[in-house]
């Protein structure tokens, strides 16, 4: 009995304690800190007015894969939830993780505490999907009210906007140990943008000659931009 219900207790505890970490954050927002979070969700909505509805008008309907047309808003609004999700993550992730762990010496206190590195990770991360999640539940109220999807796709979307979120931000995570100084940051912000544009993000993958259209698919953030925008728009996304 003991053997089977002290692993358990273990990992309830460790829980607790990176669940403590993301709490920390939480409790140290402060008004500033509020305005970069209403910047990252106002970033994407931009872009969904200025191209997705301005040039979009232009634009008129897009094909899908399967053959069914589409507004181009709507086209391109998935995507804007899938970039607002890896922006946001990769945010915390990154930026401020290595701001934390490398000038501040925030972790230096923590793990005088019973809190082990995984779990600051662990605790790190949750805070960056809730981050995401934020981002993705505010765009996805405006991608409803402006009709673009339906409400019952919307909820069933954010799941999987949270999955982007947790998959980017494990992935910034992990490229933040690897960082040595600030500068460090240009080469990933060049990276992101790269895959902002090029990702199926404003033009299908299709519209690419053969050989660049296999290095978008290939992007990650290709594959969120197709999974959310299979569960918004419907169909092969």
């Amino acid at each position: 009995m003991v053997a089977l219900v002290l692993p358990r207790l273990v990992r309830s505890a460790a829980f607790r304690r990176a669940a403590s970490v993301a709490e920390r954050n939480l409790t140290s927002l402060r008004r500033a800190y509020w305005l970069v979070l209403l910047s990252g969700f106002l970033e994407p909505v931009f872009y969904l007015f200025s191209i997705g509805v301005g040039v979009g008008a232009l634009v008129g309907d897009l094909p899908l894969p399967g053959g069914r047309l589409v507004p181009y808003a709507a086209f391109v609004a998935p995507a804007m939830l899938a970039s607002s999700a890896m922006n946001g993550a990769l945010a915390e992730t990154t930026f401020n993780f290595f701001g934390k762990m490398k000038y501040m010496k925030l972790y230096d206190g923590v793990i005088a505490t019973p809190v082990q590195p995984f779990e600051i990770a662990l605790g790190e991360l949750g805070w960056a999907m809730v981050r995401g999640g934020l981002y993705s539940a505010a765009f996805l109220a405006v991608m409803v009210a402006m009709d673009l999807t339906t409400a019952a796709r919307a909820l069933a979307a954010f799941p999987a906007a949270v999955l982007v979120g947790f998959a980017f931000g494990a992935l910034g995570m992990t490229v933040a140990t690897l960082m040595r100084s600030w500068q460090d940051f240009d080469l990933m912000a060049s990276a992101q943008f790269t895959l902002f544009l090029f990702s199926g993000t404003f033009v299908p993958a299709e519209a690419y000659p053969a050989v660049l259209r296999w290095v978008v698919e290939a992007s990650p953030l290709y594959r969120s931009v197709h999974l959310i925008r299979g569960v918004c728009v419907g169909g092969s996304g």
